[in-house]
């Protein structure tokens, strides 16, 4: 199908782990050294994603060194956690490319009654949550990345759908009907592996 010009970072969400790539990373038929699918133990949204990210910081340095260019794709809350790691901690300085899949970047419905001093995870993700605005109050870094984002109009995860969209890149509607069928589902993974592996304008 192709290899990849430069490693990837696959970021998993809440609520699963690096196995929800398993059927992604098939598609891609790439070799161990060029994919990275690190675990990040989120306590079922206990833990706040600003951590995480410190998590996964730690994660792609031990594999790829501290100024290898990367490029990323998380899923659900991954994406949020790749969002702090650009933004906050310097990553969009080594990213080349970041693919958005069903991420919540405006908030999500669903994450609303959550109380925080629980779930601040999930918290974070609520509608205007303070974590949200700080992290979309000043977006600037991630000009210096090439960003797609991939939402479904029926995802109830995120939701409304278009929650999912980066506030810059191009993004794609894809015709399926559950959160975990955009990472799951063969035309959805076709439809981003083609991207990953340089097959689209991105």
């Amino acid at each position: 199908m192709g290899n990849l010009i430069r490693p990837l970072v696959l970021i998993h969400g809440l609520w699963n782990s690096p196995l929800i790539f398993n059927r992604f990373l098939s598609r891609l038929d790439q070799p161990p050294s060029m994919v990275l699918a690190p675990f990040l133990p989120h306590s079922f949204g206990r833990k706040n994603i600003r951590s995480l990210a410190i998590n996964l910081d730690e994660q792609i340095v031990a594999r790829f060194g501290s100024d290898t260019p990367i490029d990323l794709l998380g899923f659900s809350m991954g994406g949020l956690i790749a969002r702090v790691w650009l933004q906050e901690m310097f990553g969009y300085q080594r990213t080349i490319r970041f693919f958005s899949v069903a991420s919540p970047h405006k908030g999500t419905l669903t994450a609303q009654l959550v109380p925080y001093h629980l779930f601040p995870g999930i918290a974070e993700m609520k509608i205007g949550s303070t974590f949200l605005r700080s992290l979309n109050s000043f977006p600037n870094y991630l000009y210096e990345v090439r960003c797609r984002s991939y939402f479904s109009y029926w995802d109830l995860m995120v939701f409304p759908g278009f929650r999912s969209i980066l506030p810059i890149g191009p993004s794609v509607s894809v015709p399926v009907f559950t959160h975990k069928s955009l990472i799951k589902n063969f035309k959805a993974i076709n439809l981003i592996a083609n991207d990953v592996l340089g097959r689209s304008n991105i």
